[in-house]
């Protein structure tokens, strides 16, 4: 499976944005979906996952409560609505897919990489 992301931009703290991550490839229903995030001078973290079928997510504790990970099957897509954001959650975004004998939260399990798209929050 191919993904490509997209959304991001530079928007003021406290602001929202929706990143969106496309499949494409009859198979993306089999396949988990994380976003990753990279700042500058540190390690690509997972910031949230979901399950194949939608029924499971996950959120880094320091998106807790502010980005919301969803998919539609139908349209290959998996959408990370972001509000209440923060400088410190400028990064590059990443879409990654894992096929479902990993669980979502296993990082090394994602072996589909998206390009980055960049999310820069201004103070």
């Amino acid at each position: 499976v191919q993904l490509q992301a997209s959304g991001g931009g530079l928007v003021q703290a406290w602001g929202s944005l929706r990143l969106s991550c496309a499949a494409s490839g009859r198979t993306f229903t089999w396949w988990h979906t994380g976003w990753f995030r990279q700042a500058p001078g540190k390690e690509r973290e997972l910031v949230s996952a979901i399950s194949w079928s939608g029924s499971s997510t996950y959120y880094a504790d320091s998106v807790k409560g502010r980005f919301t990970i969803s998919r539609d099957n139908t349209k290959n897509a998996v959408v990370l609505q972001m509000n209440s954001l923060k400088p410190e959650d400028t990064a590059v975004y990443y879409c990654a897919a894992a096929k479902t004998t990993n669980q979502i939260t296993d990082v090394v399990g994602y072996t589909n990489w998206g390009q980055g798209t960049q999310v820069t929050v201004s103070s």
